[in-house]
């Protein structure tokens, strides 16, 4: 199913995303190192064990990727023309190795482009939950969205 063009959308809409995403030891050390964040907080059990979280933390980073990530299905696959920005980034709770997350997604803004005819703004606001419905990653941020009838 293709994204939501930039009329579809409207203030308050919301969305529960139905994909889901357990993520692993394995999700956490290879994205660690491939992003060149060696941050013994995800990489090192050892040290982790010592913390106060008594095991290693799952990457913020990747938790924002994959809250942004299982929207794309519901709301802009194929209908973005670019991402203007992210504010308000925050991750109230850790998420821990075998945690399962879920993302909601709530309109809060749409305005037409003042400098693009065939596009128009739209903010989102994100909130992931694991599978205890505890917050642990939320955002906000801005799409440059296509409007119907205009070319790829």
């Amino acid at each position: 199913m293709p994204g939501l063009y930039f009329e579809d959308f409207e203030v308050g809409r919301h969305f529960r995303h139905e994909i889901t995403r357990t993520v692993t030891e394995a999700d956490n050390t290879m994205f660690s190192l491939m992003s060149m964040n060696p941050q013994p907080l995800h990489i090192d059990a050892a040290f982790s064990e010592k913390t106060e979280w008594g095991q290693r933390l799952f990457n913020s980073m990747f938790t924002l990727a994959i809250m942004v990530g299982v929207t794309v299905q519901d709301t802009t696959l194929g209908t973005t023309i670019g991402n203007l920005g992210m504010t308000e980034v925050r991750f109230p709770n850790p998420v821990f190795h075998g945690d399962t997350l879920r993302s909601e997604t709530t309109i809060v803004s749409v305005r037409e482009s003042k400098s693009r005819p065939e596009a128009g703004l739209v903010e989102f606001e994100h909130r992931c939950f694991n599978q205890n419905d505890v917050l642990v990653a939320q955002c906000r941020r801005v799409g440059l969205m296509r409007k119907r009838g205009t070319a790829a």
